[in-house]
């Protein structure tokens, strides 16, 4: 986040809000155990989005007829495949399912 500008003080605050945080699911009157997580972001959150798209800052197309669309929680590639050579897409595509992998998205 620092190196979009985010101050080191605010990245701070958000890591602390993000980290340890209990969780208990309730379905009618039963009450699940506490559950402590550490990764992702709460569901709901007015934060989520913008972090989301904190996270994915970096990912970009290395195509030019190929676009990443991201926005809120969600990420589409965009791609214009002439005569019939989805080549470069699927190369995107693939590219895009191994950054996911290395910075722990699921799909």
């Amino acid at each position: 986040m620092q190196s979009v500008g985010v101050p080191q003080s605010m990245c701070l605050r958000i890591l602390d809000f993000l980290l340890n945080r209990s969780q208990v699911v309730k379905i009618g009157g039963n009450l699940s155990s506490s559950l402590t997580l550490s990764t992702g972001t709460p569901q709901g959150c007015v934060l989520s989005p913008m972090l989301y798209s904190l996270f994915i800052y970096d990912r970009a197309s290395c195509h030019e007829s190929i676009q990443i669309l991201k926005f809120a929680d969600d990420t589409t590639v965009l791609g214009l495949i002439t005569n019939s050579d989805e080549s470069e897409y699927r190369d995107q595509v693939n590219k895009l399912i191994s950054w996911c992998s290395k910075n722990y998205i699921k799909k």
